[in-house]
């Protein structure tokens, strides 16, 4: 099976380092990313879209990036399942990354 992508766009905020409970480096972040046509009005169509990265992706993307920047990332499409404490069921898409660029 194959499951990579990659994709450019600018940060929309300051990435920021966490760990979890057994100290893995982690941050969550989200890119803009211009379609490559435009809508009725002439104006760029903007995805907003979400990523996440681990361990030393994690650390160097929030060392040498922030908000505006323009980034490369290759990854893979990942989906998750996850029950609230009330019940209610949720799913989110989003692209593990792999390796960053500048």
């Amino acid at each position: 099976m194959l499951n990579n992508i990659t994709i450019m766009g600018r940060l929309t905020k300051d990435p920021e380092l966490r760990y979890t409970q057994s100290g893995t480096a982690v941050t969550s972040f989200t890119l803009a990313v211009e379609r490559d046509y435009s809508g009725k009005d002439s104006e760029k169509q903007v995805d907003f879209i979400d990523f996440l990265a681990w361990r030393n992706t994690a650390e160097f993307l929030t060392k040498y990036f922030s908000k505006g920047r323009m980034v490369v990332v290759a990854g893979r499409l990942q989906t998750r399942f996850w029950e609230d404490k009330n019940g209610s069921k949720h799913k989110a898409v989003e692209i593990v990354a792999e390796n960053v660029y500048f």
